[in-house]
């Protein structure tokens, strides 16, 4: 993996670190005509496990954001792109498991998966360099917009593709419909200032709740609701970081009033949280928040609990979590997507 000369604040006062380039190696090694691994032992894949939309969604999501992709990323993209087709149904539903036979393991639903779709959908036809990527990306998510899920995590993230369809399509009605009741399934905080959060418990990539508000309030120009996802994501942001140094919510969670676990941590969460501080910036043009942006970049580059680097320069990819004893040397889908899209954002707010 190559070294851009950007420059990113790191956990400590006043210092800074040297933000890897964003690596598409790895996600090549873990992909092939059809999709995605979701898992590898080490750097090698694990195709007995197969693909899920999940993480071929993200896959479309971090190869659409390169502004200059290369013949691989885009054949990457391309490949997503066809996935994800495939495993919408004619309603809008997304299948999410298929085995390596080539076989849905699944039926067609509304959790996560088809949220995180719609993400990645949404982001392809706002951002994709290639017209018929944009366009045929853009058929997929306004099939899935006209859906809805019971879940708030779903719906955070269909939601988040559909405030990049309204940055380059303002006009699309789904996309604003679907923004709206996204915003609104996140509920509103707690108005207690020791837990301003609309759940009892931060489960998984919480900052994604707080994102989509922040979203909504920017692309739909309400002021009040920008102003209570910046909140939101204030409180997330200051209880996730520890002696200058991002200390994120362990896999499992934490529970109001109960005590907080600190291992195993997961890279997805530090993702959210740069997703989300970028989202921010964007929306605010405060610098402050490029302070979370190079926590999150450090926190894959050593700076974290145990002062131990979460990605290998020699493949590129990401490790699976920062355990007690040190990281999960596996480098699967989910981890090398997040250091993918961190240092994605890294490059884009240094």
């Amino acid at each position: 993996m190559t070294t851009s000369r950007e420059r990113v604040g790191g956990g400590r006062p006043g210092a800074a670190l040297r933000a890897p380039a964003p690596s598409f190696a790895h996600l090549a090694r873990l992909s092939d005509d059809t999709g995605l691994f979701e898992h590898a032992r080490h750097a090698v894949v694990r195709r007995e496990h197969g693909y899920c939309t999940d993480d071929v969604a993200r896959g479309l999501l971090v190869t659409s954001r390169e502004p200059e992709p290369s013949a691989q990323v885009v054949g990457l993209a391309e490949r997503y792109l066809a996935f994800l087709t495939h495993a919408q149904d004619e309603r809008g539903a997304f299948h999410n498991r298929l085995g390596h036979d080539r076989r849905w393991a699944d039926q067609p639903g509304l959790g996560d998966w088809w949220g995180r779709a719609l993400w990645g959908l949404g982001t392809a036809a706002a951002r994709h360099p290639a017209t018929w990527i944009r366009t045929e990306a853009l058929v997929a998510f306004s099939r899935g917009a006209a859906r809805r899920s019971a879940a708030p995590h779903a719906m955070a993230f269909a939601g988040l593709g559909a405030a990049e369809v309204l940055r380059r399509h303002p006009g699309h009605v789904a996309a604003a419909a679907l923004l709206d009741d996204a915003a609104g399934a996140v509920g509103p905080a707690d108005p207690d200032p020791r837990w301003p959060w609309p759940e009892h418990q931060l489960s998984y990539a919480s900052a994604a709740l707080a994102e989509v508000v922040i979203a909504a309030g920017q692309v739909r120009g309400d002021a009040a609701l920008l102003a209570a996802g910046l909140r939101m994501l204030t409180w997330l942001y200051e209880i996730q970081v520890h002696q200058g140094r991002l200390s994120v919510v362990a896999v499992g969670g934490w529970r109001r009033d109960s005590p907080r676990a600190r291992h195993d941590q997961q890279p997805i969460e530090v993702a959210a949280l740069a997703d989300a501080c970028a989202t921010a910036a964007a929306a605010t043009g405060d610098p402050a928040w490029e302070v979370g942006l190079g926590q999150a970049v450090g926190w894959f580059l050593g700076e974290n609990d145990l002062g131990m680097a979460m990605w290998d320069p020699a493949t590129g990819g990401g490790y699976d979590g920062l355990t007690a004893h040190g990281p999960n040397f596996n480098q699967g889908a989910e981890s090398t997507l997040a250091l993918i899209s961190t240092l994605q954002h890294a490059r884009r707010w240094s």
